[in-house]
C-alpha cells in the first residue's frame, strides 16, 4: 500500500521524485546545449537526415524542460505540504543526471545506436568519460541523499 503524500515517507518519496526529474531535465538541457547545439556532435536521432536530427533535438529538448518544470513542481508541493528541508534534494539531482547520463550512455549510444557521443574512429576515451561521469554522478547523489536522509533533514515540520 502507497504511503499518503503528506506522510513522511510520501513526502521523502516526492522529494527523491522531485530532485531525479529535475536531474534528467538538466542532464537533458547541457547534452543539448553543448554537445548538439554548440559542438554540433550530434543529433539526438542520427540515423536519418539532418532535418530529421534538428527535429529529434526539439523533441529531446521539450522532453528535458518537461522534467525540469515537473520536478519544480513536486518540489514545490513537497515544501506546500510542510517537508522542512530539501537537502537530501540535490543528492536526487544527481543522482538524476548520472542516471540519464548512464540510460543514454548505454542505451542510446551502444544499444540503439540512434546517436553516438561524437563521430571519430576510436570511440573508447569519449565513451569512457561518459560512463565514468556518469557513475560519478550516481555515486555521489546516492551518497548526499542518503547522508542527509540519515540525518532527518527531509522530515516534514
Amino acid at each position: 500500500m502507497a504511503s499518503p503524500p503528506g506522510s513522511r515517507h510520501g513526502l521523502r518519496r516526492r522529494l527523491l521524485t522531485s530532485g531525479v526529474l529535475f536531474g534528467i531535465g538538466v542532464a537533458a538541457f547541457v547534452d543539448e546545449s553543448v554537445f548538439h547545439q554548440l559542438l554540433h556532435w550530434h543529433h539526438f536521432y542520427d540515423l536519418s537526415t539532418p532535418t530529421v536530427g534538428l527535429v529529434s533535438d526539439g523533441f529531446f529538448h521539450a522532453f528535458g524542460w518537461f522534467a525540469t518544470v515537473g520536478g519544480l513542481f513536486l518540489l514545490a508541493d513537497v515544501r506546500r505540504r510542510g517537508g522542512r528541508s530539501i537537502a537530501p534534494w540535490w543528492g536526487a539531482v544527481l543522482m538524476g543526471a548520472g542516471g540519464f547520463q548512464l540510460f543514454d550512455g548505454t542505451i542510446n549510444h551502444k544499444a540503439f545506436r540512434i546517436h553516438q557521443i561524437r563521430y571519430v574512429p576510436d570511440l573508447f576515451v569519449y565513451d569512457a568519460v561518459w560512463l565514468v561521469v556518469a557513475l560519478l554522478l550516481l555515486g555521489g547523489g546516492a551518497w548526499w541523499w542518503r547522508r542527509r536522509d540519515e540525518r532527518g533533514a527531509h522530515a516534514p515540520a
